[in-house]
């Protein structure tokens, strides 16, 4: 399966307007963002666990990613809330579920082949000090890519050059990107080379950002 799968193009996901995709696992749906392969896949996805449910243990080879959007994600490693922000490398396994139910932005099989670093950070509690307006936490770098959050007041504006493209994700709030309206949720893949500007909305906005990256994308080695 390929799906927004050109890294040439931008492309800009209304995810609240797309449908809930079932997933090989009951009780867990998912909203496919961008994808290259099968079940084993490199691929972008907001997934959603209703309360009860779980996956199946497993490893993962090409590591995972993911942001709590709501609810509170668990596994044997513990219990992620809203705002966490978690990074799985290759080689790590778990048994991932949710008493409660949860959402999370999960990115598969996009790590450093031999990243071994796993961690997992509260991303409001890493912001520094504002300034013009915009607090920033760099929650993860390496020599792939840098992946920051962003608090915004009401109207202050960031820029980035974003060598290697930009990935965007709308947490809370709403903001212009590079003249596209996004809101909650809302999804944007920038190409390498595409200067980024953002301007938070009258509410302001949080925003992870992930940037350097797309010149490494590819399918999985399997």
């Amino acid at each position: 399966m390929e799906l927004n799968a050109d890294f040439s193009q931008k492309v800009v996901v209304d995810t609240e307007g797309l449908e809930w995709q079932p997933s090989p696992m009951k009780g867990v749906d998912r909203r496919m963002l961008d994808r290259i392969g099968d079940e084993v896949a490199r691929a972008t996805t907001i997934v959603r666990y209703a309360p009860g449910s779980k996956f199946s243990a497993h490893t993962h080879g090409g590591g995972e990613e993911f942001i709590v959007l709501d609810g509170v994600f668990q596994d044997e490693h513990g219990d992620y809330p809203a705002g966490t922000y978690v990074r799985n490398p290759p080689t790590t396994s778990h048994t991932p579920g949710s008493e409660a139910g949860c959402t999370i932005f999960v990115k598969l099989w996009q790590f450093d082949p031999e990243d071994r670093t796993q961690f997992h950070k509260d991303m409001q509690t890493e912001l520094g000090a504002p300034e013009n307006g915009v607090a920033t936490a760099v929650l993860h770098r390496d020599a792939r890519e840098t992946v920051t959050f962003f608090d915004l007041q009401a109207g202050a504006t960031m820029t980035s050059d974003a060598a290697g493209g930009t990935e965007i994700l709308v947490i809370s709030g709403s903001a212009m990107v590079n003249g596209d309206a996004l809101t909650r949720h809302a999804w944007a893949r920038l190409p390498d080379g595409t200067a980024v500007t953002v301007t938070a909305g009258a509410e302001g906005a949080k925003l992870w950002m992930k940037a350097g990256h797309l010149p490494h994308a590819k399918a999985p080695q399997v």
